[in-house]
């Protein structure tokens, strides 16, 4: 029986990309993401309309300390009293400054949940070098973190995600044939190839819970196709990213006869600027424009499968770093990651060596 206890860690750390909280942050917190890409800032001004449509407030950080919150409720309905804190890449609350207001109050080793459930640079090797960076910054020798592996094949994120999209099919009504469009943010080839060069790749992550869900809708009696698109893909055109888009895909469907098609937006926990913006606006413009009727599926979110998942990954974890054997529990195809990123895994490009430091796996 999983042991109630998460020695040996003092707190958890949500950490998670960040977003604007209000106008005058938007283009700062645009720059800070785009900072050594060399964006010209009438670019960042064109994306931070997206914002704008938002009163130029992410709803990201919300969806984040709901999560912060439910992951706590969960932990101590379970007899566990561990801090969960919240800290952001790009906009406040900066890692640098949350983890130093803990350490002051005397905590020196984290577990720390990334807000994606998969591998890749942009989802798990970048927040290994941004942790790195934060540690250097905050200069304390006692202080240690560890990573929470990819949960992409966790059985409550899977379960939260099917029962987001059975809810949309029931939403749909109607007759005739149903497609899932199963998104998520599309990545550039180089990053996908060097995604899967350590274990499956960043794609194959994907197609693994599209098999998983489309099972457990079909077990439910709901007959319906499915396929994977892409959102939010950025940067210079003539560079090969992964398709196809949504929009594409939505005018795909079209031509082949699809008229009712509920989108879940699979490659997010929660409802930030990529689904509000690119999937609540975009695509259902696209989709209004082709005569197609819509649904589009909640994200994880807060649902009590993937907070209950969470909380048992976490005390798995615990009890790994004591000593104790405890398998990870998973669904699907793969097997689950290993709790230390190996050599070499989720490079930007393949056999490209920054010198970046890391950490959870410093060896390379």
């Amino acid at each position: 029986m999983l042991s109630a206890s998460v020695d040996p860690y003092d707190a958890l750390l949500i950490c998670s990309f960040g977003g604007p909280n209000g106008p005058d942050d938007v283009l700062p917190f645009l720059k800070n993401v785009t900072r050594g890409k060399g964006i010209p800032e009438e670019r960042l001004v064109e994306v931070g309309e997206h914002y704008h449509h938002f009163g130029g407030r992410s709803p990201i950080n919300e969806q984040n300390l709901a999560l912060r919150d439910a992951v706590e409720r969960e932990l101590r309905g379970r007899g566990v009293d561990l801090p969960v804190l919240w800290s952001n890449r790009n906009w406040h609350p900066y890692t640098v400054d949350v983890l130093r207001d803990a350490v002051a109050f005397g905590a020196r080793r984290f577990l720390v949940l990334v807000t994606s459930a998969y591998a890749s640079y942009s989802g798990s090797r970048q927040y290994r070098e941004h942790l790195a960076a934060a540690l250097e910054e905050l200069g304390h020798p006692d202080v240690s973190v560890d990573i929470l592996r990819p949960f992409f094949n966790d059985a409550g994120f899977v379960q939260a995600n099917a029962d987001a999209v059975r809810e949309a099919v029931d939403r749909l009504g109607g007759e005739g044939p149903v497609h899932i469009a199963y998104v998520t943010h599309s990545i550039p080839d180089a990053m996908q190839d060097a995604s899967a060069v350590t274990g499956p790749g960043y794609r194959e992550q994907h197609e693994a819970v599209r098999a998983e869900i489309d099972a457990r809708l079909d077990a439910d009696g709901v007959s319906a196709t499915s396929s994977l698109s892409y959102c939010s893909r950025s940067g210079d055109p003539r560079t090969p990213w992964l398709e196809p888009d949504i929009s594409d895909e939505l005018e795909r469907l079209h031509g082949n006869g699809i008229s009712r098609v509920v989108v879940a937006p699979i490659g997010f926990i929660s409802d930030h600027m990529e689904v509000a913006f690119d999937l609540d606006i975009e695509a259902r413009e696209s989709a209004v424009e082709l005569g197609m009727t819509m649904e589009r599926a909640d994200t994880a979110g807060i649902r009590a499968p993937f907070v209950a998942g969470l909380a048992t990954m976490i005390l798995e974890r615990a009890a790994r770093e004591r000593g104790e054997v405890v398998a990870p529990e998973v669904v699907g195809s793969f097997d689950a990651f290993p709790d230390v990123a190996p050599p070499g895994s989720c490079r930007m490009r393949h056999g490209e060596v920054t010198g970046i430091p890391v950490v959870a796996g410093a060896q390379d």
